[in-house]
């Protein structure tokens, strides 16, 4: 049984009302909650510290402008290590996936490393989360939001859509751009090389110049990337706009391949269709854990748990041969660090007349910078089909998280994929934004010509 700290029945009758919160429970952000919303305190045991305010400096060794972030923690050692053979105990806090890692595979563990707080964001935002308290709705059934501003549109969340919200338009930076690499790992252990791409992406609400609370259908994110590798993907380009409701602006795509020498609009990239930047192993909704609409799904907050997730993957991050990471039937653990956080949990069940690959998943938001961190995925019989890991680190030379190397396991066909590996290309830059021609589908075409 979860150990919540959120009555379900509380949680049922907020969830109806689908309201911002009144201005004296706004209060507790910044006394009992840190300003996004999350429990200051430690825990009881003293696994999880006070949030005293997140990493406000770069650690020694860090280059003004560099995409490698030296670790600031890379002198702690495991206070615990977790296999299959001392499993009994943890189960609660650890995911369903994690478990079945555990249980599967004699070479997989789990490093828990002393925790750590280190996100923080910049101040205009945190002044907007406030605001945002009390003045944010969720709309057309959780679907759309309306009344927010850049920052956490729901620090004070009554729902599961609230929460998934404060995922989808978490922060991170104004515009960054990195190439990276995505690895398939088959059920025998052989790796081969997926794709390797340039990806730019862009959250035009975190503009410092956009000070006005976000229209129904303004842009929150775009990105457009394209394919370097292998040769028969090299030139391929993709661009994808979403908006800050889906029911009145749904997302805009356009792909360019080469062979066709032009641009087309693309509206199945989305939702469950396999997704070719994993080579399939994916689905397009699957990347960054979750993105896209939220209209598939009845999203229930279930509450919160502490649980052991991936966190602070400095090293994961600065990894340069794909080798020694993508190890037959897992990611290398030498290279995964977790920590307990505290982690709202939001279960997530496929509507009725509704389509998707997945029956249920089960998503874990961490509290403090409001990114999923791991979901397990269902068939419609309600066994477990997948299960995701983004691998956060926290850019505090931007006051930023970033969460580029993403693992999906499909424990049915036993192959599991590494997207986002960008340490042999010098990691990941924060850019000025780019000009508007830059993000014209004429521009994707000639990003992709070769």
């Amino acid at each position: 049984m979860f150990k919540l700290t959120i009555m379900a029945a509380a949680l049922a009758a907020a969830a109806a009302a689908q309201a911002s919160v009144s201005p004296d429970e706004a209060k507790q952000l910044g006394t009992t909650l840190t300003a996004v919303g999350a429990e200051k305190a430690g825990n009881k045991d003293g696994t999880i510290p006070e949030y005293t305010g997140g990493l406000t400096a770069a650690p020694a060794g860090f280059v003004k402008g560099s995409g490698i972030r030296p670790d600031p923690y890379g002198a702690d050692k495991p206070r615990l290590v977790i296999t299959g053979k001392n499993l009994a105990g943890q189960e609660d806090k650890l995911t369903a996936g994690t478990r079945e890692l555990l249980k599967r595979f004699p070479t997989f563990r789990v490093d828990v490393y002393p925790t750590h707080r280190p996100v923080t964001l910049p101040k205009a935002l945190l002044d907007n989360t406030a605001k945002n308290a009390i003045n944010t709705k969720a709309v057309d059934g959780g679907v759309g939001v309306e009344n927010a501003l850049a920052g956490v549109p729901f620090p004070i969340p009554k729902s599961g859509y609230e929460v998934m919200w404060n995922h989808l338009l978490r922060y991170q930076g104004h515009a960054l751009t990195t190439k990276y690499e995505s690895w398939n790992v088959d059920a025998s252990g052989v790796p081969s090389l997926a794709t390797a791409g340039e990806i730019y992406e862009e959250f035009p609400l975190s503009d410092p110049k956009h000070t006005e609370v976000a229209k129904q259908t303004d842009v929150f994110f775009r990105t457009k990337l394209t394919y370097l590798a292998p040769a028969r993907r090299a030139g391929e380009g993709l661009m994808a706009f979403d908006a800050v409701n889906p029911v009145a602006q749904p997302r805009k795509v356009w792909q360019y391949l080469p062979g066709q020498r032009r641009v087309k609009l693309a509206p199945d990239v989305a939702y469950d269709t396999p997704n070719p930047g994993s080579a399939g192993a994916s689905t397009y909704d699957d990347a960054w854990v979750f993105n896209g609409a939220l209209d598939r799904f009845d999203f229930k907050l279930i509450g919160k748990k502490e649980m052991i997730v991936p966190y602070g993957e400095y090293k994961l991050f600065a990894a340069k041969v794909a080798a020694d990471v993508t190890k037959p039937n897992h990611l290398n653990p030498d290279f995964v660090r977790w920590e307990l956080h505290r982690v709202w949990v939001v279960e997530a069940t496929l509507k009725q007349g509704k389509r998707h690959i997945y029956g249920k998943r089960t998503f874990y938001i961490d509290e403090d910078s409001w990114v999923a961190l791991a979901s397990d995925q269902y068939d419609a019989r309600g066994q477990l089909y997948r299960s995701s890991f983004d691998h956060l680190i926290y850019a505090y030379d931007a006051q930023a998280t970033y969460t580029g190397n993403h693992v999906i396991y499909d424990f049915v066909s036993g192959a599991y994929n590494l997207t986002g590996m960008s340490g042999p290309y010098g990691g990941l830059k924060y850019i000025d934004a780019l000009k508007p021609t830059q993000w014209s589908p004429e521009a994707l075409a000639g990003a992709g010509v070769r």
